[in-house]
């Protein structure tokens, strides 16, 4: 059974859309998230001198989707290590699409090259893999050389690192289809399925998660769509990666089970009545056995 973490945040402007401290008990790392507009206060803080990994994060306004790049900062001669780098980054036209910015320190000043090397790469490698975000760095970051011990501390803190971007709200290491965030069953898989000739013309699977829902990369969905869908989903139709086949070749994230139907059959439905478990158990179905299972134990709870 997993554990509760205590985090520790410090609204350094004593507002929520401010500057953020991050620290955690018993570790020594340290994350900071920085509005850009606010990057100018942060002159005088020395642990933002040092080494360490930062993420820039902001929206593209082509596809709307999420952008992270990310980097590493070592102490340069002038004394100015991730703020130095951030600073050029704002000055920079080409990645003028950043609104905020994430850093990961140490209390102690602590990293080396090796270690914010091995730092960028998983973080890097982790993003991708997600999928949520569009990663920006143009090339592969090389992950060094380190012994198995080093390397065992880093993962540690990689795991801690996740925890906190995630508290701060960025979850640009969870995978839209993450089965941690099953919201029905063990992470319990649903169908749309419809034939026309004796093909599928329809043929999508979804999981309900903590987020919404989201249709499984590899469905195909309906190559014919109304006009009348709502914009979100016809601009989600026209932006998401769909080969010739109509086979989708991401996973897509909706706010509800119903946008999900919709962008999958091309007509406004019902997702609760739609999507169904291969035994054709409907998801409201599913929704009210669930929720009669918990009536259920409250009642015998409540009996003994």
């Amino acid at each position: 059974m997993a554990r509760g973490k205590s985090i520790n945040l410090y609204l350094m402007d004593g507002e929520a859309s401010g500057r953020i401290k991050c620290t955690l008990a018993n570790w020594t790392g340290v994350a900071y998230k920085i509005p850009r507009t606010e990057l100018d206060k942060c002159k005088e803080r020395e642990d933002l001198k040092w080494s360490g990994v930062y993420f820039l994060f902001g929206t593209s306004d082509e596809t709307e989707k999420n952008i992270a790049y990310i980097g590493q900062a070592g102490v340069r001669k002038n004394g100015e290590g991730i703020l130095n780098r951030l600073y050029e980054h704002k000055r920079n036209p080409d990645k003028d699409y950043w609104t905020e910015a994430v850093v990961f320190t140490t209390s102690n000043n602590s990293f080396g090259p090796t270690e914010i090397s091995y730092l960028e790469n998983r973080f890097c490698n982790l993003a991708i893999e997600a999928g949520r975000y569009t990663v920006k760095n143009g090339n592969d970051p090389t992950p060094g050389h380190i012994t198995e011990e080093k390397e065992s501390e880093l993962e540690e803190f990689v795991e801690n690192a996740k925890l906190i971007m995630g508290t701060l709200g960025h979850k640009v290491f969870i995978p839209y289809d993450d089965p941690t965030g099953a919201a029905v069953g063990d992470e319990q898989t649903l169908y749309i399925t419809r034939k026309k000739s004796g093909k599928f013309i329809v043929k999508a699977s979804g999981r309900q998660t903590t987020d919404g829902f989201v249709v499984l990369k590899n469905s195909i969905i309906s190559p014919n769509y109304s006009d009348k869908l709502a914009k979100s989903i016809l601009d989600k139709r026209k932006k998401c990666k769909i080969d010739e086949n109509n086979v989708l070749l991401e996973d897509v994230q909706f706010g509800s089970p119903s946008g999900a139907s919709d962008f999958v059959t091309g007509q406004s439905t019902s997702g609760w009545r739609e999507w169904k478990t291969a035994d054709g158990i409907t998801l409201r179905e599913l929704e009210d056995s669930k929720q009669q299972a918990t009536q259920d134990s409250a009642n015998n709870d409540n009996s003994q």
